[in-house]
């Protein structure tokens, strides 16, 4: 039985990955054997130290989270100094993300991480706000986004897999411009932008009033974007959105993802990557299924 699937060079043993920003190595590794998963996704990194947004960050609501972290962590510097040191003794492959606010900024973190070793690929987030175009995200232009990748595709050797926002009326084209800058893949995608309100003080729950969805409310919406973005590109999928189960999971790769990340699951069950691959395994077994890539985007229109 073959689990492994291929993004541009970039083999996977298996199609599991957590999302950046859900999943802390310090905190998770003495849960989970990363061997087991088909690759760990670091939290995104930006070239310099980033305090992130005021709390409160993070928010349950009905089906999903609310939050709006802000991108806080130490710099790119640190990153390669202190954190890729201890990402390379871990069992499985390394995808380092990064996201910045200008392409600038990316074409420098781009420079320094291409020096070092131990990343097997690398997550290009374009749903940060461009400060260059007055706060709109780069993954709402076509344009935008191309600019972002040409510039850290013309750095990095290494796959790169693009993470795009849903927060458009059309993705399609810009997934499109992303793999015309050279995409090994692409990440679908990012969370989607909402608020909660308190009734009791009639104020925002978040510090920063709006934050971004995820969890079970979102898979039905994100499925979707899959489905489309399968159709128009021959382009390897990460699909991400409100994966709880094998069985979410194997939807995704039914409609025609490569690759599943999992988000807002590693809060509540922190092993729960490793329950969702012996769950696919059981699937293929009892389908008959001897390869995954063979049921991959076999969806009967």
């Amino acid at each position: 039985m073959n689990t492994s699937v291929n993004i541009g060079s970039l083999k996977l043993r298996n199609p599991i990955m957590n999302a950046s920003g859900t999943f802390g190595l310090d905190e998770y590794d003495k849960y989970i054997d990363f061997s087991k998963i088909g690759a760990l996704v670091a939290k995104s990194v930006t070239r310099n130290p980033k305090q992130g947004n005021r709390p409160p960050r993070i928010v349950e609501v009905d089906s999903g989270v609310l939050n709006c972290v802000g991108l806080q962590n130490t710099g790119v510097l640190d990153f390669v100094e202190n954190k890729i040191p201890k990402l390379r003794k871990i069992d499985t492959n390394i995808i380092v993300s990064i996201s910045n606010h200008s392409v600038e900024d990316f074409k420098a973190s781009a420079q320094m991480l291409d020096k070092v070793d131990g990343a097997a690929g690398y997550e290009i987030n374009v749903s940060c706000p461009n400060v260059e175009e007055g706060g709109k995200t780069f993954g709402q232009s076509s344009e935008q986004t191309y600019n972002v990748v040409r510039t850290v595709r013309d750095i990095i050797k290494a796959p790169i897999i693009v993470k795009l926002t849903p927060n458009v009326t059309d993705i399609v084209p810009i997934a499109k411009a992303a793999v015309e800058a050279g995409a090994d893949g692409l990440t679908v995608a990012n969370t989607y932008i909402g608020m909660a309100v308190d009734l009791d003080t009639k104020k925002p729950v978040l510090g920063n009033i709006i934050g971004g969805l995820s969890g079970a409310a979102v898979k039905p919406l994100t499925l979707r974007l899959v489905y489309n973005i399968h159709k128009a590109l021959d382009i390897p999928i990460v699909a991400s959105g409100g994966v709880y189960t094998a069985g979410d999971a194997l939807e995704y790769l039914l409609v025609g993802a490569t690759a599943v990340q999992v988000g807002t699951a590693n809060f509540i069950k922190p092993d729960i990557m490793t329950d969702i691959v012996e769950g696919i395994k059981k699937f293929m077994i009892e389908k008959n299924i001897e390869d995954i890539n063979d049921f991959i985007g076999s969806l009967i229109k």
